[in-house]
């Protein structure tokens, strides 16, 4: 036993030192080797709560990493590969899986004479790492050498605390009520936040208790301020971080703060039954096995008491870190629950499809205005408009399994043409966009005057063409419609004569002509949504005539015709 405190010190910074790049290692290690198995148990066991939970115990218990775990999930989240309560299952299994390192330490490295494994595991892992590189068995080798130097940081770690002890005789009375407990708690959260390690801060807890160094409560309290300590890891992730990521870092904090507040509570409890169960099957009364029991016990305790809460998390973390994208995204008028009353459904359809205008419109404003490419909120103005659309023909599809009247019957194929109106308009939005990133500015000034007036008279016409507007007039619509039309035409004449008298280059008028025929296109588009909309909007509420039943009923001759 070390009897010098210097040495004991030095001894405690080096064992510290080297079970910190042992794990190091073995994480590194094994997820290498591992990789693409662990990411294929998540893929495939994570369909029910159970699964999730194991899957989660079972890769954590792999890679020594709950950290390296909750990184893969957020980004399988992100990826669309699971969802919100898959991961959160997941990260629950995690915290069971983090367990492992405390019965590798109680059973091995306090029963076994350490040196005698430990050092062929390094020379053999290191061997192995040397001639295969960052294959397969060289990743094994590398996390073979790190078991072992792990290993070896815990024998010189055992000594060094044990000189401490018998220099400060610290080991004995248990911590004093609940503030001790605290302190020993706040230990165990620093422990884990200086090392970035839950599981090497409960190895280091647990060879302090095996010396003396603290009590057995101590070292309760410290393991459960490693499990609050690991959240630091996530919150810091999720800094920055999209929706999803910032749900899961969420999931794991708060998941971490109730079930440690739980075992902290119910800390004399799990220790007086474990000790009791220790009695009655008589076992080995080393106290790494019993906090390694501990450890355990108050995981599996906190994912059964989280479980059952799990719907509602996952409800409440849904409404937070919501971006514009998803807030918009969600339907304001569709509700299942009005499905059985087919006039209302038709008429939130309808209201539905004017939200979607609206955006479609927006959006070809912005790119008829400007000069400059697709900006970000047009991209998520467009992903926006496809989700309300895509829950829009969901909406419709469910209507049709109820009887509908000959009327609304007649009138819900329009609903899914609206839709389609709206999304070819923001179609070519994106496309006149992308188009203005290679349009150099125009230099001929009667071209100039041109498209800057056709262009603002379809700015007019997408103004008019919103049929929730009071004094809404389809007939006014159709007459500025068919006017922009004869523009289009002078202006299509007059960019092919600027290109066969060399007076504007042949590149730049095509692509002048191919963004008029877009911006043709959105005239033609948007007319036909407000024409169709009107007559699903009641009567007060729009000034526009009802369609003719040949218009409802037969496809318009006009929508396959060519853009020219």
């Amino acid at each position: 036993m070390t009897s010098s405190p210097v040495a004991a010190i030095a001894g405690l910074i080096g064992g510290l030192g080297l079970f910190m790049l042992g794990m190091q290692l073995m994480t590194d290690g094994l997820k290498l080797a591992a990789g693409s198995t662990l990411r294929r148990i998540l893929e495939s066991s994570t369909r029910t709560p159970l699964t999730g939970i194991l899957s989660g115990a079972l890769i954590t218990s792999l890679v020594q990493s709950s950290s390296a775990v909750t990184v893969a999930v957020i980004g399988f989240v992100n990826a669309g590969l699971m969802n919100l309560r898959q991961a959160i299952t997941v990260i629950y299994g995690t915290n069971i899986g983090t367990t492992a390192t405390a019965w590798l330490v109680a059973f091995i490295g306090f029963q076994v004479e350490i040196k005698v494994f430990a050092l062929p595991a390094v020379g053999i892992g290191m061997l192995l790492r040397m001639m295969r590189g960052t294959g397969g068995l060289g990743s094994l080798g590398e996390a073979l050498a790190g078991f072992g130097v792990f290993f070896l940081g815990i024998d010189i770690l055992k000594e060094a605390f044990a000189g401490i002890s018998a220099q400060l005789a610290l080991g004995g009375p248990d911590p004093g009520g609940i503030i001790g407990l605290l302190l020993y708690l706040g230990f165990g959260f620093l422990l884990t936040l200086a090392m970035q390690s839950s599981s090497a801060a409960v190895a280091l807890a647990l060879t302090a208790v095996a010396a003396g160094l603290f009590s057995l409560n101590a070292g309760a309290a410290m393991i459960i301020g490693t499990k609050i300590g690991t959240t630091s890891t996530a919150a810091l992730a999720a800094i920055g971080a999209t929706p999803n990521a910032k749900r899961v870092a969420s999931a794991h904090v708060l998941f971490n703060l109730l079930s440690g507040l739980a075992a902290l509570l119910l800390l004399p409890l799990i220790l007086q039954l474990i000790t009791q169960a220790r009695l009655l099957l008589d076992l080995d009364p080393n106290p790494t096995k019993i906090l390694a029991l501990f450890h355990t016990a108050a995981s599996v305790q906190g994912v059964l008491l989280i479980l059952p809460l799990t719907p509602a998390l996952v409800k409440f973390l849904k409404k937070r870190f919501r971006t514009v994208e998803e807030d918009e995204g969600r339907p304001k008028y569709l509700d299942q629950n009005i499905v059985a009353t087919p006039v209302l459904a038709v008429h939130a359809l309808a209201l539905e499809l004017g939200r979607i205008g609206t955006i479609a419109r927006r959006l070809a404003r912005a790119a008829i205005s400007s000069e400059t490419g697709p900006t970000r909120r047009m991209e998520t103005e467009n992903r926006i408009l496809l989700r309300l659309t895509d829950k829009t023909g969901d909406f419709v599809n469910l209507l049709r399994h109820n009887p509908l009247p000959k009327e609304l019957d007649e009138k819900l194929p329009n609903t899914l043409r609206i839709s389609g109106y709206y999304n070819e308009v923001a179609e070519m939005a994106l496309a006149i966009a992308q188009l203005h990133t290679t349009i150099r500015p125009l230099d001929h000034e009667e071209v100039a005057q041109a498209v800057s007036h056709y262009r603002q008279g379809v700015i007019k016409l997408l103004d008019m063409a919103e049929p929730e507007r009071e004094g809404f007039s389809a007939t006014q619509l159709d007459e500025l419609a068919v006017a922009l039309e004869e523009e289009y035409r002078d202006l299509k004449a007059m960019l092919l004569r600027a290109g066969t008298k060399s007076t504007m280059a042949v590149t730049q008028v095509f692509n002048l002509l191919e963004e008029m025929s877009h911006i043709r296109r959105i005239v033609d588009q948007a007319a036909k949504g407000a024409r169709y909309l009107a007559a699903l909007i009641p009567a007060p509420a729009a000034a526009a005539p009802a369609i003719p039943e040949e218009a409802v009923d037969s496809p318009d001759k006009a929508d396959d015709a060519p853009a020219a």
